[in-house]
């Protein structure tokens, strides 16, 4: 199971084609996302960030197969992604455990839907919660866990199948801030171990620059991509490389083009030492200081 999932990296392509998603109908349609084309190559960690109800989430699920597009497509290594599938793994904000279930047969829960034999699935299963330092919680039940352990387990699970490529819905956004920092730590290592295309949505703008290759920034709803930003940051990156004059110059960059369009989303403008009518100090660095 491990050497096939090393071999992600010549797979998880994900291809998204002028994409555009509308809810409901007549005068009570809601546009989420409006012509959004971007990429994910194979074996890279992107992430998409942007105001509160952008749209970001919704373009997840349509990769996910779980929302159908309006227009446009998406496809993944070529095929159309238009029903959930194995090929893609989900990890959500809340923890998607089943609480009956110890954490192994958490783990071993999509290998047994695949039909592998019971000793190989525990073995697999032993394998990569070893990896992710959680072998001596194996026999533990979810409510027995730390909100950190559990969604270590959630992406044990989504990795168990081998899928070509990792969907993270803010995986770490319940999480408190020094725990926050231990995932990502810890997720940066299973994705380097594994090489699987990871596609990461959070509102976190440090978060994002950590993890990834390149972050696309989403506009205010109906959410398009306002920006494509690389992120050529060396690897392996620890808490010093937030210090690096390289970091924080795409930190800066990020954080303006975020408060512009959470300005937009909060439909208010800044006049005269207001926003939307209150009066505020916005300090010495501006509005981004406040969302």
């Amino acid at each position: 199971m491990i050497s096939v999932a090393n071999q992600a990296s010549v797979r998880g392509h994900i291809l998204v084609d002028h994409l555009r998603v509308r809810f409901g109908h007549d005068r009570s349609a809601v546009e989420a996302v409006s012509d959004v084309s971007m990429a994910v190559q194979p074996g890279e960690f992107v992430s998409i960030i942007g105001p509160s109800g952008c749209g970001k989430s919704t373009l997840l699920n349509v990769v996910a197969g779980f929302v159908p597009p309006s227009a446009g497509q998406v496809t993944l290594d070529g095929k159309t992604t238009d029903k959930p599938g194995a090929d893609r793994g989900m990890v959500f904000q809340q923890y998607s455990l089943f609480p009956w279930m110890s954490v192994r047969r958490n783990v071993e829960f999509g290998l047994k839907m695949q039909g592998m034999e019971k000793s190989q699935r525990q073995s697999a299963a032993r394998t990569l919660l070893g990896l992710a330092g959680l072998l001596g919680f194996e026999n533990h039940y979810p409510e027995q866990l730390s909100g950190g352990m559990r969604q270590r387990v959630g992406i044990v699970r989504a990795l168990a199948t081998s899928p070509q490529v990792l969907l993270m819905d803010e995986p770490f956004g319940a999480l408190d801030a020094q725990t926050r920092v231990v995932m990502q730590q810890i997720l940066t290592r299973m994705w380097q171990r594994f090489r699987i295309s990871v596609l990461f949505i959070t509102h976190d703008i440090d978060e994002s620059i950590f993890l990834s290759d390149r972050v696309y920034v989403m506009t205010a709803r109906p959410g398009r991509i306002k920006a494509e930003i690389p992120i050529p940051l060396p690897r392996p990156r620890t808490p010093d490389t937030a210090i690096t004059a390289e970091y924080l110059a795409i930190k800066h960059k990020l954080r303006n083009l975020i408060s512009e369009e959470s300005l937009k989303a909060m439909g208010g403008e800044l006049k005269d030492g207001g926003l939307g009518g209150f009066d505020i100090d916005v300090g010495p660095q501006g509005v981004a200081e406040l969302i």
